[in-house]
């Protein structure tokens, strides 16, 4: 039992990064139609740019995430538009492809800048037991991944439910033309979208960093771990940020179970591909996803 309430509890903390990763994604298909890959990318930027702050500036790891925000922001603001906003009217899987493009520059870029962190992101929080005989531990950042990713989908919700940019960027989603003929301003819901993936993409980066091995460090490997978010967005649904948030819990725990209790004769790191295989179920069985918008196209 100690073990099964070990394993939920890091992969609850697991899942709530995927979440996190994933509502990035979900953002910017929600007012493009894209899957953005270049995600993934921010946020090994995002990681890297608190590690910075807090290791090279000597600055508090609050002040760093603050930092962070405002930089992954601004970062996503000028991709969009340096890159994205010159393929407005392309076709969709050109688009895709820019974003794979600007994933892939980011590992050079990072590394030439940065080079490889010999320790983790440092930050005030502590490894608490669980229970009372203390053989169930939990890490404070664990907590602190799973409050954020709560937090930040209420503003999701609140945000698209609330606002008239949030009420905008679902009705860019739908038709750019007919949002354009309403007189909203396409280019900056689009930027606005960018902005936001930018902004949890530095806080999943930041958690990830903080639970990087201290004898491994932090380093661009993180990228591969923010990817296993697309499986759990398409998991949840690729327009729903409730679905990010459940299939990041879904795949962070199955993961995590599959790692504690696989038997021994199957190879080690089949934890590691499971995401991929849940992906390809849901694709074959319910290819919108659990909470995501079914369309229906007349062939």
């Amino acid at each position: 039992m100690t073990k099964f309430l070990q394993l939920l509890a890091s992969g609850a903390a697991l899942g709530a990064i995927y979440a996190l990763v994933c509502l990035g994604f979900v953002v910017i298909f929600r007012a493009t139609g894209v899957i953005n890959f270049a995600q993934a990318g921010l946020v090994v930027v995002g990681a890297f740019f608190v590690y910075n702050a807090t290791f090279t500036w000597g600055l508090s790891f609050w002040v760093a995430l603050l930092l962070g925000i405002l930089f992954g922001a601004a970062l996503g603001i000028v991709i969009e538009r340096l890159v994205l906003r010159r393929m407005v009217g392309q076709p969709l899987h050109a688009i895709l492809l820019v974003t794979v493009g600007v994933l892939l520059l980011v590992e050079p870029i990072v590394t030439t800048i940065w080079r490889t962190p010999q320790s983790s992101i440092e930050t005030p929080f502590k490894i608490l037991p669980l229970d009372d005989d203390w053989s169930v531990r939990i890490n404070q950042i664990d907590v602190a991944a799973i409050v954020i990713a709560a937090v930040v989908l209420l503003s999701f919700f609140l945000f698209f439910q609330k606002t008239k940019y949030g009420v905008a960027m679902r009705a860019t989603a739908v038709d750019q033309e007919a949002a354009l003929m309403q007189g909203i301003n396409v280019n900056g819901i689009v930027a606005l979208s960018w902005a936001i993936a930018g902004v949890v993409a530095v806080l999943g980066g930041a958690m990830l960093g903080a639970n990087a091995g201290p004898k491994t460090g932090l380093s661009v490997g993180i990228g591969i771990i923010a990817l296993k978010a697309l499986p759990a967005m398409v998991l949840g649904g690729l327009d729903s940020p409730g679905g990010a948030v459940v299939g990041g819990l879904v795949i962070g725990i199955a993961e995590l179970m599959t790692k504690g209790y696989a038997p021994d004769w199957i190879e080690g790191g089949f934890d590691q591909v499971l995401p991929w295989i849940l992906m390809l179920v849901v694709l074959l069985v319910r290819p919108y996803g659990l909470f995501g918008t079914r369309q229906v196209q007349r062939l």
